[in-house]
């Protein structure tokens, strides 16, 4: 499974891509890491429509759990601040910046 086009649906697409690019030159995790990780996911997501969307999801599940087997971002922290996102995005007026005022900032190891 591959993305069909060169081109992105939706910002996060391209985000999570350009995270996963970041990290590995910041040595959060190997590019071989980060490839057998994307494999991983989209070999599981084979049943899965083949759609950007699909694959992409695919590879938000391998840099999430990348990041929590490689850094001290642990899963729970990852749904907490995904929680957060959610509920401030979700009461922001429409044009309004979306903020996290009281958000604690984690640190990767």
């Amino acid at each position: 499974m591959a993305p069909p086009t060169d081109s992105f649906e939706e910002a996060w697409q391209a985000q999570v891509l350009a995270i996963a690019d970041a990290m590995v030159r910041a040595g959060h995790f190997s590019a071989s890491d980060w490839a057998k990780a994307l494999g991983d996911e989209l070999r599981a997501a084979r049943t899965e429509p083949d759609t950007l969307e699909t694959y992409y999801l695919s590879a938000l599940s391998a840099l999430e759990k990348l990041s929590a087997a490689k850094t001290s971002l642990t899963a729970t922290a990852q749904s907490e601040r995904a929680s957060a996102w959610r509920r401030a995005y979700e009461t922001t007026p429409h044009g309004a910046p979306v903020c996290l005022p009281d958000a604690p900032r984690s640190t990767l190891n």
